[in-house]
């Protein structure tokens, strides 16, 4: 004769064992992904750059005479001042930004008209009326430009686009130290070198450049 009570004990038992079973597993399983995780080759530090898709907005075609390319160097001391506890206490967020920075200078021959150019092939000669040097590009050089110092006062809001004021300030003090008039000068000068060598090439003995005002 079976009991009831040793027939649940009997069912007790197999549960259990069951369950003993099932926590093993569980524990070697999850001891096994704590060891591969462990032990597996680590991948490379640092920044990790996801490729995304890159879009092709617009394209403008140039026609333009490099003259002269500059290369300056500009010190940005930006502050954003800032004011704490109901105006009692002043704070700043600072940074001092050493921007470097390429400069190139040129004509833009895009700008010329019919009228700009007369060549005479009997006698060998050309007149060009050109229009006045510019700047043709300015842009930072990003592996000379870099955060010297940046502070942030106890009580002051880190201001994220600080940085970005700090570098768009250096673009343009670098662009109007470039609209000296020594700068532009030599830009005449060597683009009439060029334009008359060129000209040369095509037979033409005698180019007369002029300039129109500026």
């Amino acid at each position: 004769m079976v009991y009831p009570e040793r027939e649940g004990e009997r069912s007790h038992a197999g549960w259990a064992k069951a369950l003993t079973w099932w926590l093993a597993i569980v524990s070697m399983g999850l001891a096994l992904y704590v060891a591969m995780k462990t032990f597996a080759p680590a991948g490379p530090a640092g920044p990790v750059v996801r490729p995304t898709a890159t879009i092709l907005m617009s394209v403008k075609d140039l026609a333009r005479l490099e003259t002269n390319e500059l290369h300056l160097e500009k010190v940005i001391d930006l502050t954003d001042k800032q004011s704490r506890l109901f105006g009692l206490v002043d704070t700043t967020d600072a940074i001092l930004l050493v921007a470097a920075g390429d400069v190139t200078v040129g004509v833009d021959l895009s700008k010329l008209e019919a009228s700009d150019v007369e060549v005479d092939r009997e006698h060998g000669t050309a007149r060009l009326t050109l229009p006045p040097p510019e700047i043709l590009s300015v842009r930072l050089d990003e592996k000379h430009t870099y955060v010297y110092r940046r502070t942030t006062g106890l009580l002051a809001e880190r201001n994220e686009q600080l940085e970005s004021k700090a570098r768009q300030e250096a673009l343009r003090a670098i662009e109007e130290a470039a609209r000296s008039t020594d700068v532009m000068e030599k830009a005449r000068r060597q683009a009439e070198r060029q334009l008359q060598l060129l000209f040369e090439k095509f037979g033409v003995s005698r180019t007369t450049i002029g300039w129109r005002p500026a």
